[in-house]
């Protein structure tokens, strides 16, 4: 099971470092999942592993497709000290420590005590216990094994800790799940002088990805919000929509429950490319931009993986992101409402799309049912009507620009450690953070 699992995942994603394919085939991802049957745990999905109290996933064994591009981004090699930010069952490490040891050495910091436990004793079957893994905010790297020659997130970003450039070697390279105000990218930095890690990283490579969000000091503006059981909608800037209130819980649920507002558009586009390309368009664009996600309900019974594959009736009904557990789409949300994303027409086998949480690198990606989505927008709340008409026109805009996504994007990062300030980029969406600025662009 091992085996074809490594296979479908290389041949799927393009990974062409042989490195992390050898280590795709020998690392047993079984022995990180000791809960679940194997031949659970050799499906290329995402399993929860631990949720908080209201029922929010906090933790998960990330999906290995995505996993897989993401070391091939981080351009691993034999020798290499590798700082890990986010430890989860410790598979992840196991696949480095393949990789970099025996002259290397791997770190994996997690905040959360329960987690680092776990980890270590899945490490330990698994014959790894030369890896370090320790408890603490990894928004502080880990300065006793400094300096790294690489740093990898396992949570999703929206900042570049000075820690982490402040402990790598000149030349590292960073990969991290990083967050586009609601969209996230696996994006791999890289210092533009070699000899300096001051100055600016510009993005050496970008693949669209889904994480759950870093916990600690380094936790970046966005909040979700739990509507109801499994039922959620991220804003990136907080609780509180641009010129409005804090968010009344009660009431928005209360209006998705009631009729929608239909709008329709004349665009037409597969669910890979709403995901991402209209995601980074509403980011730059909408200042109200929120996202929407309902887990089916057998999925959010327990951990993901038991029980079967997931049943039962999503409340995003018409939703254009769908793969097996959950539904989810996109709008954009202030005090007269709110206005989602729907689909309005969609080629058959949709129901059944996979694959939409890390595809391949290209937007036709496997799991991408053949045929486009015909999008729309229905408007809920007091001003119903006039959000799902401005969602539209942003939909429309998109759609008449030709639909931009990740092909020639870029992302770069200037930390407000070094001196200078970043040129100025017609049409870039900046991104100002603590102690980074970012400049996204497309060229």
């Amino acid at each position: 099971m091992r085996q074809r699992l490594a296979a479908r995942v290389i041949a799927a994603n393009g990974i062409g470092s042989e490195r992390v394919a050898a280590a795709l085939h020998a690392v047993p991802r079984h022995l990180f999942l000791p809960e679940l049957r194997p031949e659970l745990a050799y499906t290329d999905d995402a399993i929860v592993t631990k949720r908080d109290a209201s029922g929010q996933p906090v933790s998960s064994s990330s999906q290995p497709a995505i996993m897989a591009i993401m070391l091939d981004q981080l351009d691993l090699a034999p020798g290499h000290r590798v700082l890990e930010i986010g430890a989860g069952t410790g598979y992840n490490a196991a696949l480095i420590s393949h990789i970099v040891t025996p002259s290397g050495q791997v770190t994996s910091v997690d905040i959360d005590g329960e987690l680092v436990e776990a980890a270590r004793v899945h490490l330990t079957s698994a014959g790894c216990p030369d890896v370090t893994v320790a408890c603490a905010d990894g928004a502080g790297g880990y300065p006793e094994h400094a300096p790294y020659d690489r740093v990898i997130a396992t949570v999703g970003v929206s900042d570049l800790a000075p820690a982490w450039l402040e402990q790598s070697v000149p030349g590292a390279r960073i990969v991290v799940p990083f967050d586009v105000r609601g969209t996230q990218l696996s994006v791999a930095f890289g210092p533009a002088d070699p000899g300096t890690t001051r100055g600016p990283w510009p993005s050496r490579s970008l693949a669209p990805c889904g994480f759950m969000r870093m916990r600690g000091s380094l936790a970046g503006p966005e909040r979700v919000l739990m509507l109801a059981p499994g039922l959620s909608v991220m804003l990136p800037n907080g609780a509180r929509p641009p010129g409005g209130q804090d968010v009344d819980v009660a009431a928005l649920a209360a209006m998705l429950a009631g009729p929608p507002v239909p709008y329709p558009t004349t665009v037409r586009a597969g669910s890979a490319q709403v995901i991402w390309g209209l995601g980074l368009w509403l980011a730059a664009h909408e200042p109200r931009s929120c996202r929407l996600n309902d887990e089916l309900p057998q999925s959010r019974a327990g951990t993901a993986g038991h029980g079967g594959p997931a049943a039962g009736a999503s409340r995003l009904t018409q939703a254009p992101l769908r793969a097996p557990g959950w539904h989810a789409t996109m709008g954009i949300l202030d005090s007269g409402g709110i206005a989602v994303l729907t689909v309005i027409s969609a080629p058959s086998g949709y129901r059944q799309l996979r694959g939409v949480a890390a595809p391949p690198r290209t937007p036709q990606a496997a799991g991408e049912t053949p045929g486009l989505l015909t999008l729309g927008t229905a408007g809920f709340g007091p001003r119903a009507a006039d959000l799902a008409a401005d969602l539209a026109r942003h939909v429309q805009a998109w759609g008449e620009a030709g639909r931009p996504g990740l092909a020639g994007l870029h992302v770069d990062a200037y930390p407000r450690s070094s001196p200078g300030e970043p040129p100025p980029v017609p049409g870039a969406l900046v991104l100002e953070r603590p102690s980074t600025r970012f400049v996204v662009y497309h060229t």
